[in-house]
C-alpha cells in the first residue's frame, strides 16, 4: 500500500489579501478528540514569522480576514504573545506552531497537481481550515483534495468580503442577526453562543460533538458541517 505523507498542497497568494503569500499543509493523521482522525489542513502566513507573532502584529489578515476573534494588533514590544483580546479557540502554541516549525525545517513534501492532492483526501473526512480560513485558498485546491474524500467540514468568516461558496462552507456567525441574514440567503451557519438557551429552535441544533450535546459524535462521524450540500439545520456551539 502506498504511504500517504502530510504534504504542502498550496503555496502562493492569499485570496483574502493577494499581496501576501500563504502556505497550506494537509496533515493526514490526527489525534483530535473532537474531530476524530480527519485530514487536517493548516493555512499559514508564508512570511517567515511564527504564527503567534503574526497574530500579535495583525499580520494574519491574509489567512483570517476580518474575523473578530483575531483580536486587536499590538506593538511587538507589548506584553504577551498574542493580539489583545484574541478569542479564537485555536491555540497557536500547540498544533499550529508544531506544523509551522516542521515546515521551516523543510519537513513536508509538496503534493503537485490534482492527482497527488486527491490522494491525500481519498476515502477520508477532510477538515478545511483546521487553522486559517479556507476562503483564502483557491477553490481548485479544495476541489482536488475532496475529489475522492467521503466528506468534509468547512467554515468561513469571509462572506461579507468574498464570494464564499455556500455549498462548501458553513458561514461562521457571531450574532443572531448574522445568522438570520445568512439563512435568508439560503446558507447554513455555525454560530458560537454563550449558553444552550440561545439555540434558535427550528433553525439550529447544538453541535453533536460538543460537551453540552453529550459528545454523542465526532466531526468525522457527524458530517453536518458541510455547507448547504447537507440538508440539515444550522449548528450552534457554546463558546469554549
Amino acid at each position: 500500500m502506498e504511504k500517504i505523507n502530510s504534504s504542502i498542497i498550496y503555496r502562493g497568494p492569499s485570496l483574502i489579501d493577494p499581496n501576501e503569500n500563504i502556505v497550506v499543509i494537509a496533515i493526514v493523521k490526527s489525534s483530535n478528540t473532537k474531530t476524530g482522525n480527519m485530514v487536517q489542513t493548516y493555512i499559514l502566513c508564508d512570511n517567515g514569522n511564527d504564527p503567534m507573532l503574526n497574530n500579535k502584529l495583525g499580520l494574519d489578515f491574509s489567512i483570517c480576514g476580518n474575523c473578530k476573534h483575531r483580536g486587536t494588533p499590538v506593538d511587538i514590544n507589548a506584553t504577551g504573545k498574542h493580539a489583545k483580546g484574541r478569542t479564537c479557540y485555536v491555540k497557536l502554541f500547540q498544533g499550529v506552531l508544531h506544523v509551522w516549525k516542521h515546515l521551516q525545517k523543510g519537513g513536508y513534501p509538496v503534493a503537485t497537481g490534482h492527482a497527488e492532492i486527491a490522494k491525500l483526501g481519498k476515502g477520508r473526512m477532510v477538515r478545511i481550515g483546521t487553522y486559517g480560513d479556507g476562503a483564502a485558498v483557491p477553490s481548485y485546491i479544495w476541489d482536488s483534495l475532496l475529489t475522492d474524500a467521503i466528506g468534509h467540514t468547512a467554515y468561513s468568516h469571509q462572506s461579507d468580503i468574498l464570494d464564499v461558496d455556500p455549498n462548501l462552507y458553513m458561514i461562521s456567525a457571531d450574532t443572531k442577526a448574522e445568522a438570520l441574514k445568512a439563512w435568508d440567503n439560503g446558507k447554513r451557519t455555525f454560530r458560537v453562543i454563550d449558553n444552550v438557551n440561545q439555540v434558535i429552535k427550528g433553525s439550529e441544533i447544538l453541535c453533536p460533538a460538543s460537551k453540552e450535546a453529550g459528545r454523542r459524535a465526532t466531526c468525522d462521524t457527524c458530517k453536518l458541517c458541510a455547507g448547504a450540500t447537507t440538508k440539515a439545520k444550522s449548528i450552534a456551539i457554546v463558546m469554549h
